[in-house]
This record gives structure tokens, C-alpha cells and sequence, in this order.
């Protein structure tokens, strides 16, 4: 087999220019037309956009330039390397897990590749409530187009794993719909271990797709580099200052840095761009920065099966389900859609409930064990308002999120669902994620202890891996701080490109959504601002 091409060390031997902030012994300027914070799905797709538009661009990445090289699908190496506190960020009271990319390339560098379009629903409360109006399906349709063609998202043919077909074979007999999701791979291995970093360059994230372009075009890329605040002079933002890391990636070193340009581009991603911006005293007249900021609130049901499940193995979450979305109004009880995570080893030990003989013994069976995840649609019930980034002492974001009545009636009925269709598939014990449940033998007594069960932070293991808001995006200024054009109100030349634009969550995997309305705000601000 012929080795895997790095297009990461290819760009650098090319004269890419990067510049490492922990190799820097001296204070650093430097400027450029648009400067982008963050290089995640937002920030990767503007940039290239406006280096094609001719103008100098100017990526701040806070975590490290990795390649497939670095990739060695051990969690060990990856979640430290690659993710936001070591894959341990969590909310305010430590009831929520977040799992959010520090890398160049963001998230979309560690995510497992699940495409959606944004629901026309969502669209439909985000015009009539949000003054959204120019976002209909008809008018994103092109955005989204563009973006399945650049970073080859499509159907995903190849059979799906054990871990997906249960959940296919499950809803079958119970008559719950199913259908795959879309992926943006391109000749992909197969392996399953998207989470950790692409081994072979198949996942069309930012990190091969449209970073390398922008760097090609021209682009500057100042890795391990914290982007402090934004210093505003009257209406304008007058520059970003920076703090060059240590090689650790946390420890502010010894040099600063100052970038000067005409438009600044925040796109840190949901609670780091609103960190930043809470940190720069952004104008804020209607106190709604870091507010209505979204999770997809996820639990999980576990089951054990006969058969191996292998699900560590091939592609991960290939089938979904949008049954239980489509039960009740967008607006009523919160409704989730079905999928099938995979499963590594660190990442179930640090996620199922339980400990000592209980937590070893399910640990013994991890071939045989199946997941399901029910991710819970925030943000259109008044009971599930989101939650609020704030700063720290020492200017780090933490989010309260507080998990309510409407959240907590969703999570009983997601278990129900979820063990129902897992007994169906021919589960021979099923245990909800839950510290005071049980390994449960049969579908009428899971029904049974599932009702009894008391739901409450730290009860129920909820995680996620889809943040979203907490700079909304809105047509009227007393509803968000950004306008639809994606102007951040008040401020002449700054935005915002990613998913803490929206409004309420998006109720699917969020990149796809992130992609195309980044598109295109990055292609109208082009427009206005190419040479």
C-alpha cells in the first residue's frame, strides 16, 4: 500500500506561512485585510472565500497545527492534543460534558462526519420569531449545495456497522422510520475512529480542505496564539491582541501579539467567540451576549448483546432517526433525534455510569455493548431556554446551563424510546445512563424502573458535542447582538462566521448548517470588501 499523502507537511515544505506562537521569543505585529479567529467550520470556509475574493487573510488558531501523521487513533494522544480541556470541558455545575475541538480545523477536525441541511422547521421559527427573513430553505439550498460539493459530503453507502444496523433493525420492527446520514468523506477507510483525527485524510474537514487552500492563496496562520480581546476605537475595532502560548498549548509564553486589519472575523465557535467578545466589552446594549446558548442536551442508553457489536469499528453514526422530532409542534415537548455512537474505550469508561465491580464488568463486555444517543432539541420550548457563557477570574468562558423541566421530561422519554427499539433489536440487557439505574432484562420491566427513575444533574449522565448561540443572530436588535448579514450591531467592521450565530439550536448535527451560512456571510463580505 502506498503511504498516505500529508497534505498538512506537503503546504509547510511548499513555504505555507505558519508561524508556531510558542517559538516566538519577541513581541510580534502583524496585519491583513480580514483577520478570523478560530478555524473551525466557520472560519475555514470564510477564509478561503475571501482569500479567493484577493484580500489578505489572517487565521488565529489557539490549538496546534496537526496532520495524519500525528493521528495515531489512541485516545490518549488525541484528546489532550486535540479538544477543549483535554475532552473534559463542562457546564458550570459539572452536569454536562462538552466535547468541542482545539485544533487547527476546529471540530471539524475531531467530529464524526454527520451532514444535515438545517431543518426548514428551525428556518421557520428563526424567520417568524427572529426576523430571519432571508433564511428560507429555498435561499440556503445554493449555500448548502456548494459546500456538499466542496467537502464531497454525500450518502454514505458502505453497509453500516453492528452498532448502526441495530438501531436500523430495532425502529424496523417497531416501525420507527430510519434513513442514513451523509458524510463528508472522500475514500474513506472505513475505521472508525473519526474522534481522534483522520488517519488518512479522508474526513473533508477544514484541516484538508479549505485551510490548506487559503494558506496556498497566501494566507498567514498563527498556531497556539489566544486571541485576548478585540481593543475598539469609537465605532471600529482597532486591533486583536494576542498571547503566544507555550508548547504545552495552555501557558501563555513570553511574547504578545498585535494584528491590525480592516474586518475582524470572529469564529471561535459557540462559548469561546463569545468569550472573546465579553472579554473586549463588545458593544452589548440589550445584555444578550453569551445568552440562549444551546447543547442538543444527550443522553445514552447502553445495551448488551449475544453478538460482538465491535462498536469501535467502522464508520461511526451512519443511520438516524427524526421520528420522535416529528411527534409533537417544534415548539411543544422537546422532541430528539436517534443516533448510534461509536464506542472506545476511554471514551465509555469516562461516560458510562457506575464504578468499581459494575463498571469493570461492563468494561469486560465492551465488544458486545451498543449505544444509542438521544439528542435532545433545545431552545424552542420556554422551559429549555439554553444557557449563559461567562467569564472566570482569569478570563476563561464557563456556561451555566441548567437543565430544566422540559429538559428532564425529554430525557424519560428518549430512554423509553431508546431501550424500546434496542430490546427490539434483540438486546439482551439494556441500561439507560443513569447512576441509579439497572442492567434491565426485558422491555416491560426497563419501561417500568425507566418511570421511577429521579431526574436530576449528576443522575442522569448528559453530554454533548453541538454547541450553538450566544452571539444570536437576529433581524431586530433587541433579540441579537449580530444582524443577519452576520454584523456584529454597533461595530463597523467586525462579524461573526460560525455556529454561535443561531438563534435557537439547529435540531441536527450542526456543521453542515455552520458551513453554508458561513459561505455565505464570508461571500457578501467579500463583495464588499475585495480589492
Amino acid at each position: 500500500m502506498s503511504p498516505i499523502e500529508d497534505p498538512i507537511q506537503a503546504g509547510l515544505a511548499r513555504g505555507w506561512q505558519v508561524v508556531d506562537g510558542s517559538t516566538l521569543a519577541a513581541d510580534r505585529r502583524f496585519d491583513a485585510d480580514v483577520v478570523i479567529v478560530g478555524s473551525g467550520a466557520g472560519g475555514g470556509v470564510s477564509a478561503e472565500i475571501l482569500v479567493k475574493a484577493g484580500l489578505r487573510v489572517l487565521m488565529v488558531e489557539e490549538g496546534a497545527l496537526k496532520s495524519s501523521k500525528d493521528f495515531k487513533m489512541r485516545e490518549a494522544d488525541a484528546y489532550p492534543q486535540l479538544y477543549q480541556e483535554s475532552a473534559a470541558r463542562k457546564t458550570a455545575d459539572k452536569a454536562i460534558n462538552i466535547l468541542q475541538g482545539r485544533t487547527v480545523g476546529g471540530s471539524t477536525t475531531v467530529n464524526w462526519t454527520s451532514s444535515f441541511r438545517t431543518p426548514p422547521a428551525t428556518l421557520a421559527i428563526w424567520r417568524r420569531k427572529f426576523g430571519l427573513a432571508d433564511y428560507t430553505p429555498d435561499q440556503l439550498a445554493p449555500w448548502f449545495a456548494a459546500m456538499e460539493e466542496r467537502l464531497s459530503i454525500g450518502p454514505w453507502l458502505t453497509p453500516p456497522n453492528e452498532n448502526n444496523d441495530l438501531l436500523a433493525r430495532g425502529a424496523a420492527k417497531l416501525g420507527i422510520p430510519t434513513a442514513a446520514i451523509a458524510r463528508n468523506v472522500r475514500g474513506c477507510w472505513n475505521l472508525g475512529y473519526c474522534g481522534m483525527g483522520c488517519p488518512t485524510n479522508a474526513k473533508q474537514s477544514m484541516l484538508v480542505t479549505t485551510i490548506p487552500a487559503a494558506l496556498d492563496g497566501g494566507a498567514v496562520l498563527l498556531t497556539r496564539m489566544r486571541a485576548e480581546r478585540l481593543v475598539f476605537h469609537g465605532n471600529q475595532v482597532d486591533h486583536l491582541l494576542c498571547s503566544a502560548l507555550r508548547a504545552d498549548g495552555l501557558a501563555p509564553g513570553a511574547a504578545q501579539v498585535i494584528v491590525r486589519a480592516r474586518h475582524y472575523i470572529v469564529a471561535g465557535g459557540a462559548i469561546n467567540s463569545p468569550a472573546l467578545l465579553l472579554r473586549s466589552n463588545a458593544p452589548d446594549p440589550h445584555a444578550l451576549l453569551g445568552r440562549r446558548t444551546f447543547l442538543h442536551p444527550t443522553v445514552i442508553s447502553a445495551a448488551l448483546f449475544g453478538q460482538r457489536v465491535d462498536a469501535y469499528a467502522g464508520a461511526p453514526q451512519t443511520v438516524y432517526s427524526d421520528h420522535f422530532l416529528q411527534q409533537a409542534p417544534i415548539d411543544g415537548p422537546l422532541g430528539y433525534k436517534l443516533e448510534a455512537p461509536p464506542l472506545h474505550p476511554v471514551l465509555m469508561a469516562t461516560t458510562f455510569a457506575g464504578f468499581g465491580a459494575d463498571h469493570a464488568a461492563a468494561s469486560r463486555q465492551f465488544v458486545h455493548q451498543h449505544a444509542l444517543l438521544a439528542l435532545l432539541r433545545d431552545g424552542f420550548h420556554d422551559d429549555a431556554p439554553g444557557g449563559t457563557v461567562r467569564l472566570q477570574k482569569d478570563g476563561a468562558p464557563l456556561l451555566d446551563y441548567p437543565l430544566t423541566g422540559a429538559i428532564w421530561d425529554g430525557v424519560r422519554r428518549a430512554y423509553l424510546s431508546m431501550a424500546e427499539i434496542q430490546f427490539a433489536a434483540g438486546a439482551r440487557q439494556v441500561k439507560p445512563i443513569h447512576e441509579n439505574a439497572a442492567l434491565y432484562s426485558s422491555w416491560a420491566q426497563a419501561q417500568q424502573a425507566i418511570g421511577a427513575l429521579r431526574y436530576e444533574p449528576h443522575l442522569a449522565r448528559v453530554v454533548s458535542a453541538h454547541v450553538m448561540g450566544g452571539c444570536a443572530m437576529a433581524g431586530d436588535a433587541a433579540l441579537g447582538v449580530v444582524a443577519p448579514d452576520g454584523r456584529w450591531r454597533g461595530v463597523s467592521n467586525l462579524s461573526v462566521h460560525d455556529g454561535s450565530l443561531f438563534p435557537t439550536s439547529v435540531g441536527a448535527n450542526p456543521q453542515l448548517s455552520i458551513y453554508g451560512v458561513s459561505a455565505r456571510l464570508a461571500s457578501e463580505l467579500a463583495r464588499e470588501l475585495r480589492p
